[in-house]
């Protein structure tokens, strides 16, 4: 009798100690998941105040940006391209060609970083209205050289316009046409073997 209930006792206490293990385990689980759901709320709340403060910054840049680019559509408005100008051209003389459409404001000749001119320039005019007539002075002769007169054309940021190669006369045209592998040749004779040629047999008398 005193064995049995040793043993019952035992047995007791072991089941006590296996349920508190599981008990402790669901406490352990529960802490784990109260922390991950604080760390999902902290990082919606970070997500949330970038997003705000991005859109702060865009709406205080924005009307700033706006404004640079409605006055650059406006003065190229009032601007023609001119293409074909001579290298020796000075801005002077381009804007006594174009002085009778209307008054010039500004002629200005790009050019490289080395100083030389690209020939091309931009005549900006103080009236949208001279547009129009100095489009009709296209083909005229300045320094014995038709001009390309053109309205000018107002760059729009991040967008760059696509330019197609150039063909090269020289090369021929080469078209883009898919990869062929070559088919692999078996040398007959074995790999860097080539058949030697055996002289003729000359008939001897004598053999």
């Amino acid at each position: 009798m005193g064995e049995r209930s040793g043993q019952c006792e035992r047995g007791n206490m072991e089941d006590d100690v296996e349920m508190g293990a599981g008990g402790n385990g669901g406490v352990e689980l529960d802490d784990m998941k109260k922390r991950l759901k604080e760390m999902e709320d902290e990082a919606a709340a970070l997500r949330e105040m970038q997003a705000k403060f991005e859109k702060e910054m865009g709406s205080v840049q924005d009307p700033a940006a706006a404004a640079n680019q409605a006055n650059k559509e406006e003065v190229d408005s009032r601007s023609v391209f001119v293409g074909n100008v001579d290298y020796s051209c000075t801005p002077e003389e381009v804007q006594q060609h174009f002085q009778a459409c209307g008054t010039v404001n500004r002629v200005t000749i790009r050019t490289n970083k080395f100083g030389q001119p690209k020939g091309y320039a931009y005549v900006e005019f103080l009236e949208p209205e001279a547009v129009h007539e100095a489009l009709l002075l296209n083909e005229s002769e300045l320094h014995g050289r038709q001009l390309k007169v053109s309205a000018k054309r107002t760059n729009v940021p991040g967008m760059k316009p696509y330019r197609a190669r150039r063909p090269n006369p020289y090369m021929g045209f080469r078209g883009r046409t898919p990869f062929m592998p070559a088919p692999y040749f078996f040398p007959p004779y074995g790999y860097g073997k080539v058949p030697r040629a055996r002289a003729p047999m000359r008939y001897s008398p004598y053999f």
